[in-house]
C-alpha cells in the first residue's frame, strides 16, 4: 500500500465513523454511503489530491453530496 492509499484508507475509517456518529447510521449504511457516493470516487482520483485534504473537509463534501444530491 502506498502513501495515497494509505490516506484514501485512513479519510475512509474517519468519515465513516463521522457519519454513524451524526446521522446514526449503522456500519453498513455508513460504508455504502461513503462507497456509492461521487465524492468517494472524487477520493480515489489521485491527481486531483483530495486525498490530502483534511477529514472534514471531504465530509463536508459528503453532507452536500447525500443532502442535495451533488458535491459543492
Amino acid at each position: 500500500m502506498n502513501k495515497e492509499e494509505f490516506m484514501i484508507e485512513e479519510i475512509s475509517k474517519e468519515v465513516v465513523l463521522l457519519m454513524m456518529q451524526e446521522h446514526k447510521m449503522s456500519l453498513e449504511e455508513a460504508l455504502a454511503a461513503l462507497y456509492n457516493s461521487d465524492t468517494y470516487a472524487s477520493l480515489c482520483q489521485l491527481e486531483n489530491g483530495l486525498y490530502a485534504q483534511s477529514t472534514p473537509y471531504i465530509y463536508e463534501y459528503l453532507e452536500n453530496e447525500l443532502t442535495k444530491g451533488k458535491m459543492c
